[in-house]
């Protein structure tokens, strides 16, 4: 008995309908399985079908072939294909027919019953996008105009949509031609297929595979632009149900979502990133990689996929700017330590801006200033606040701790160590690199200079505790004092090199204060050096400008140098650079009390005889100390110059001459008082009273314009005690 399939077909037509979901399209794993086991049974069909006609030689064989055959055939074989196609809701009624002609028995699995000759033929039509090739060896393949469920299958959604499009205008582009509810329903089933394929393109955009289908995608969601344009100048009541699709709107926010996921799911393994110390600087890092290593991936492939006017790389730019700002400003707002306050702010202030978005690939396609700060300013300040607090008290504690240490030392008679022959102190080593650091960082991250000077007040604090400390340990007169201040001295010039450096971010009255202070800091160390060397100068400085000075004037002065040579020597211990300041000021101050002695006048110069005698002398003195103190590296040479201009006024007798040089005298040093001048003046016994008031006068009226800035201060250290009227 002929049995026909499409009754079949009948039956599952009229129990689906045309109205049912076409969504079963992109089941493909679901419409293969169900191929396959069609194709199972159809297999066995064509078995059959190929044993008819042939003339066995042995109708014994040919029978026991057939036997066999139909054997392998079981009665349910037919239901089983029937039940397969009833239980696929993805076949549609046309999808399937199927011309069965055989024998009856083969259905029931009476091998007794009578067969037709012409064995089983079998058809079966499958949608376009369901085809295979029948050929797989073949390289060749035909040009076939595609149905739009085809392009689908072929990822060639630009072509889909314009099918749909094609549709939608026979449809609804004129009210002569009629349309039937099923043929609309048909078309919004399509478009929302598409729609989905559309969104699966566009969510699969960082995949390498999937750059053809998404430029495809951008096309048709240009073209579906265009087409809401034109039905935006329609009634409402007249378009589509689905009029506008928005296609362009549901790209951008199913990008914000693709964005969203893709910072979400950043994992170590991917982005490269070693475990760190908290479990935020790790997220936090994850996430500014993914960012880097995304918006690459944007530039390099995804940027050649979109047409200009989407703007990609701003786009994505901008998109994983925002997700990685709110993801921050959730950990912000957590209770976080120091450690993870500091990396968000070197993430927003260092890593993100200057190494993520500044990579050399990205920095031409992106512009930075336009996508705006990580964090808002009220989350912002809140972190700043509580990295400058913590900065501020850390170097507080530092100095403290610091000084602390380098004072016991002192009181436990420590010695400083030697390095190359001179005594050393730690203390400006320990001290100004973490003060520097501390402060180049608050001004880098911060990006506020009154913080980095409110740092650096904290410098000067600890200077004036370190100069009432150094105070403390003269009064206590230790043994090893005197190595001490060598090393001290070492220090407090290493701090005045960094405080005078412009470059260093000192304010004005910062930088005063501290300079101010270091002046006083090594004055101490000096007057304790120089104190010492006076007072083993000072019987010889009785000696000078006395009678016994003029007499025996070499042997007087001979054995002032040598003394004056013994002391320096005792300086070899001390660094050249605090050596020389150190010899500068004796030599000041070795000049000061030579020029104080002479102005003592206990040595009376009656005629100009004797005033040349004493004139030569001084200048015989003022070579000898010169030299000792030039070979020892004084650069003082300007102090060379003040005991000849002296021994001049003696030399000359004339009252014009004197009046002149005295005039001169007093424009080279302002600070020379008219006590001064009487003083030496008063060496002169010769000179009248009426020449002195002279000498006075002249002096009175030119000292007005004299420029007292510019000039060395040396008469002013000279203390003229006893009022020379």
């Amino acid at each position: 008995m002929l049995r026909r399939v499409r009754k079949v077909s009948d039956k599952f037509a009229s129990k689906n309908g045309p109205k049912r979901s076409l969504a079963w399209t992109f089941k493909k794993g679901w419409i293969f399985a169900a191929s396959d086991r069609i194709e199972k049974d159809l297999e066995i069909c064509e078995e059959i079908r190929s044993d008819d006609g042939i003339a066995d030689k042995d109708p014994n064989a040919q029978c026991q072939k057939k036997q066999h055959k139909q054997k392998n055939i079981q009665p349910n074989n037919f239901t089983k294909l029937q039940k397969n196609i009833k239980s696929e809701d993805a076949l549609s009624p046309e999808a399937l027919v199927v011309d069965l002609d055989a024998y009856e028995g083969i259905a029931n699995g009476d091998p007794e019953e009578e067969r037709p000759k012409h064995g089983i033929k079998m058809k079966i039509k499958f949608p376009d996008f369901m085809k295979r090739p029948k050929n797989s060896q073949s390289h060749e393949t035909p040009s076939v105009e595609l149905d739009f469920n085809g392009n689908l299958e072929q990822n060639h959604l630009a072509k889909a949509q314009q099918q749909l499009v094609k549709a939608e205008e026979r449809l609804f582009g004129s009210n002569e031609v009629a349309r039937t509810e099923e043929e609309e329903d048909k078309l919004q089933r399509d478009y929302e297929i598409f729609i989905l394929r559309l969104r699966m393109a566009i969510h699969d955009s960082f995949s390498e595979d999937n750059q053809e289908t998404l430029k495809s995608a951008l096309t048709s969601i240009l073209q579906e632009e265009e087409q809401d344009r034109r039905w935006a100048e329609v009634a409402v009541d007249q378009r589509p149900i689905w009029r506008p699709t928005e296609c362009r709107k549901m790209h951008d926010s199913l990008l914000q979502t693709v964005v969203e996921v893709r910072m979400k799911t950043a994992n170590e393994q991917e982005n490269k990133v070693d475990k760190l110390s908290t479990s935020l600087k790790t997220v936090v890092c994850q996430m500014g990689k993914q960012v880097q290593k995304d918006l690459l991936r944007v530039v390099r492939n995804l940027r050649e996929c979109y047409p200009p006017d989407f703007d990609i790389c701003r786009t994505y730019a901008q998109l994983y700017h925002q997700t990685f700002s709110t993801r921050l400003q959730e950990l912000a707002r957590s209770s976080i330590d120091f450690e993870d306050c500091l990396y968000i702010l070197s993430w927003i202030v260092n890593y993100y801006p200057k190494d993520v978005l500044k990579h050399k690939e990205l920095e031409e396609h992106i512009n930075n200033s336009s996508i705006g700060p990580l964090l808002p300013e009220e989350h912002l300040k809140r972190l700043e606040e509580q990295y400058f607090s913590y900065k501020e008290n850390e170097v507080r504690k530092w100095l403290s701790n610091v000084l602390e240490k380098e004072v016991k030392k002192w009181s436990d008679g420590f010695d400083p160590e030697i390095m190359d022959g001179y005594y050393i102190s730690n203390l400006a080593v320990d001290v100004l690199p973490l003060v520097d650091a501390t402060v180049r960082e608050v001004n880098t991250l911060l990006s506020c200079e009154s913080k980095a000077w409110s740092l650096l007040c904290q410098l000067d604090s600890f200077l004036l505790s370190y100069m009432a400390s150094l105070e403390e340990l003269l009064k206590r007169k230790p043994e090893n004092v005197s190595k001490t201040l060598s090393a001290g001295l070492n220090d407090i010039y290493l701090f005045r090199d960094y405080v005078q450096r412009p470059e260093n971010l000192f304010s004005e009255d910062t930088r005063k204060a501290c300079l101010s202070t270091l002046a006083d800091l090594k004055n101490i160390c000096h007057k304790y050096f120089l104190s010492r060397t006076h007072t083993e100068l000072k019987p010889m400085y009785r000696k000078l400008w006395t009678q016994a000075w003029f007499t025996r004037h070499c042997e007087v002065v001979e054995e002032l140098m040598k003394a004056l040579e013994s002391n320096i020597d005792q300086f070899k211990e001390l660094k050249p650079v605090c050596r020389e300041e150190l010899l500068a000021e004796l030599h000041v101050e070795v000049m000061v009390e030579y020029v104080r002695r002479m102005m003592k006048r206990k040595l009376k110069l009656k005629d100009k005889e004797q005033q040349d005698a004493a004139a030569e002398f001084i200048i015989h003195d003022n070579n000898q100390i010169c030299s000792v103190f030039a070979k020892v590296g004084s650069e003082e040479k300007w102090l060379c110059q003040i005991l000849p201009k002296l021994s001049e006024i003696l030399r000359l007798q004339d009252p014009g001459s004197l009046q002149l040089e005295i005039a001169t005298l007093a424009r080279d040093y302002p600070d020379i008082s008219e006590q001064h001048f009487l003083a030496v003046l008063n060496l002169k016994t010769n000179l009248s009273s009426s020449d002195v008031r002279r000498i006075k006068r002249c002096l009175s009226e030119n000292r007005g314009t004299q420029d007292t800035e510019s000039s060395p201060s040396f008469f002013s250290k000279v203390i003229v005690k006893r009022k020379i009227i």
